[in-house]
C-alpha cells in the first residue's frame, strides 16, 4: 500500500509528539512559537497549530497574522490579549479553557501579567505561521 492511495481518499494519519514541535517558525520578541501542524511538518494545505509561550510579567511585540485567521485556547495561565478598537486599547483577560479569535491583519499583543507561564493552543487558517511584526497597535 503507498503512503497516497491513488483515490486522495485514504492518506495516513500523522502523529506529532509533544516533544517534536519546533521553534523554526515565525517569532514575535516576548514569546516562543512553537509549531505542530504545518505543510513543513505534516504537509497540511490548509491549516497551521501549535503552541504559544508567554513567560511570566512578559508582552509579547506587537504583530498581525496577515491574512490568516487565527484561533486560540488558552491551555494554562491567564494571557490578556491586548488590540485597539476606535483609538482605545482593548484588554481581553483570559483563562484556562477560554477561546479568542483573531481575524485577519488585526494587530495585537499577548500579555502575561500573572507569576505564572501562560499557554496557548494557536490554530491558523494557513499551512504556515504567517507573523508580521509591528511598531504599535495602529
Amino acid at each position: 500500500m503507498t503512503e497516497q492511495q491513488a483515490d486522495g481518499w485514504h492518506q495516513p494519519l500523522r502523529h506529532v509528539r509533544a516533544d517534536e514541535l519546533t521553534g523554526d517558525t515565525g517569532q514575535t520578541s516576548g514569546m516562543d512559537r512553537r509549531e505542530a501542524i504545518s505543510a513543513k511538518t505534516v504537509g497540511s494545505q490548509r491549516v497551521w497549530m501549535g503552541q504559544t509561550h508567554v513567560a511570566p510579567r512578559t508582552s509579547s511585540g506587537d504583530h498581525h497574522h496577515g491574512d490568516s485567521e487565527t484561533a486560540i485556547h488558552v491551555l494554562r495561565g491567564h494571557p490578556v490579549f491586548v488590540f485597539a478598537q476606535d483609538g482605545e486599547e482593548v484588554r481581553l483577560a483570559t483563562g484556562p479553557g477560554d477561546y479568542v479569535f483573531v481575524p485577519p491583519y488585526t494587530p495585537h499583543r499577548e500579555e502575561n501579567p500573572t507569576d505564572e507561564e501562560a499557554v496557548v493552543v494557536i490554530a491558523r487558517s494557513s499551512q504556515e505561521a504567517i507573523v508580521v511584526n509591528l511598531p504599535g497597535l495602529t
